[in-house]
C-alpha cells in the first residue's frame, strides 16, 4: 500500500473520530417544529377543556349563551388541531398558527379558569366578575347600542387625532426650522405642554359651543403636544451636512424643508404620533364620560350606573381592540413610508 493511501486512510479515520466526538458532545434538542406542534396540540386540548367546563357543571346563574360558547370552544379546538396536522399545507396561516400556539394555549387555560371561577363555582363575587358567556350575551343582545357607541367614539377620535397631529406636525416643523418661530412658540409649549389635557376640561366645556367640539379640542391637545415636540426634535437634529450638499446643488429653502428636513425627521414624527395616540384614547374616555352623549366612554358610564359589569367589560374589550388596531395601522404606515430608511431606523 502506498504512502499516499496510508495518509488518506489516517486522515479519514481522524475526520470520522472528530465527527463522532462532535455528535456525542452536541446537546440533544427537539426540532422547533416539534415544539410548535406540541404547543398547538396542547392549545387544542385547552380549548376543548374550556368547552367541557361549560357543559359538565350547571351554571349558578341564568346565563343564556353557555351552550353556544361551548360549541364555539369545540370549533376553535378542532380548527387548531386541523391547522396543526396540515400546517405545511396552509402556508402563512399554518406558520402563524404555530407561532401563536403558546398564546392560544394560555388563552384556553385562562378562559377555563374564568368559567369555573365565575359561572360554575362562584369563587369570584358576582356581578363584579361576570362569566365569559355574559360577555358574549352583551355582544349578541346589546349589539346595536354598542356599535353606535363604537362608531361615535371612532368618529370623535379620528377628528381630534387628525387635527392634533396636523397642527402638531406643522408647529414642530416651524419651530425646528425657524428660530423666530421657536422664540415665540417655545415658551407657550413649556406652559401648556406639562399640563394634562384633562385639566382643560372646565375651560373647554365653557368655551366651546358644544360638548362634541370641546371633546375634539381636548383630544387634539393631547395629540398635538407630543407630535410637536418630537417633530421639532427631529427637524432640529438633521445634520447640517445634508443642507450643505443640497444648497451646493442649488436647492431652495422650500426644497430643504420638504425634501430634506421632513423626510429625515419622520422617525421622530412617528414616535410622537404613537405617543399622541395613547394620550388621545385616554382623553377620549374621560371626555365622553363627562360631556358627550354617545361613545364608548358614555357607554361605560351608563353600564356602571346600572351595575351592568358585563357591558363594561365588553366595552373595554372593544376599546382595547380599537387602540390595538390603530397602533397596528400606524406601524404599517410607518413601515411603508420609511422603507427607504431601513438600516437607519430600528425596526
Amino acid at each position: 500500500m502506498s504512502m499516499y493511501s496510508e495518509v488518506s486512510r489516517a486522515a479519514a479515520l481522524a475526520q470520522s473520530a472528530e465527527e463522532g466526538a462532535a455528535i456525542v458532545a452536541r446537546p440533544l434538542s427537539l426540532p422547533s417544529s416539534w415544539l410548535a406542534n406540541g404547543a398547538a396540540a396542547f392549545a387544542s386540548l385547552a380549548w376543548a377543556g374550556f368547552g367541557l367546563s361549560c357543559l359538565l357543571w350547571e351554571d349558578l346563574g341564568d346565563w343564556a349563551r353557555t351552550h353556544e360558547l361551548a360549541v364555539a370552544a369545540f370549533v376553535i379546538a378542532g380548527g387548531i388541531l386541523l391547522g396543526t396536522l396540515s400546517g405545511s399545507r396552509l402556508g402563512r396561516f399554518g406558520a402563524g398558527l404555530q407561532q401563536r400556539a403558546p398564546w392560544l394555549l394560555a388563552l384556553g387555560v385562562f378562559l377555563t379558569v374564568w368559567e369555573l371561577a365565575t359561572a360554575k363555582f362562584a369563587w369570584l363575587p358576582l356581578p363584579f366578575f361576570p362569566p365569559p358567556q355574559a360577555i358574549i350575551e352583551v355582544y349578541t343582545d346589546d349589539l346595536p347600542k354598542l356599535l353606535a357607541s363604537t362608531f361615535a367614539s371612532v368618529k370623535l377620535q379620528l377628528g381630534g387625532y387628525a387635527i392634533g397631529a396636523a397642527i402638531g406636525f406643522l408647529t414642530g416643523v416651524s419651530i425646528g426650522w425657524s428660530r423666530a418661530v421657536g422664540y415665540w412658540v417655545h415658551p407657550i409649549l413649556r406652559f401648556i405642554g406639562p399640563l394634562p389635557a384633562t385639566a382643560w376640561l372646565p375651560f373647554a366645556f365653557f368655551t366651546f359651543p358644544s360638548s362634541w367640539s370641546a371633546s375634539t379640542f381636548l383630544i387634539a391637545l393631547a395629540t398635538g403636544f407630543p407630535v410637536t415636540v418630537l417633530t421639532w426634535s427631529g427637524v432640529a437634529s438633521v445634520s447640517s451636512a445634508y443642507y450643505d450638499v443640497a444648497r451646493t446643488l442649488g436647492a431652495k429653502p422650500s426644497f430643504l424643508v420638504l425634501k430634506v428636513a421632513i423626510p429625515a425627521a419622520l422617525p421622530h414624527v412617528f414616535v410622537g404620533l404613537f405617543m399622541g395616540l395613547g394620550s388621545s384614547f385616554a382623553v377620549l374616555v374621560v371626555a365622553e364620560m363627562i360631556g358627550v352623549k354617545a361613545g364608548l366612554g358614555w357607554y361605560l358610564q351608563w353600564a356602571q350606573g346600572w351595575a351592568a359589569y358585563a357591558n363594561m367589560y365588553a366595552a373595554l374589550i372593544v376599546m382595547s381592540l380599537l387602540c390595538s388596531g390603530a397602533i397596528t395601522l400606524l406601524f404599517r404606515t410607518r413601515d411603508r413610508l420609511l422603507v427607504w430608511q431601513k438600516g437607519v431606523v430600528k425596526w
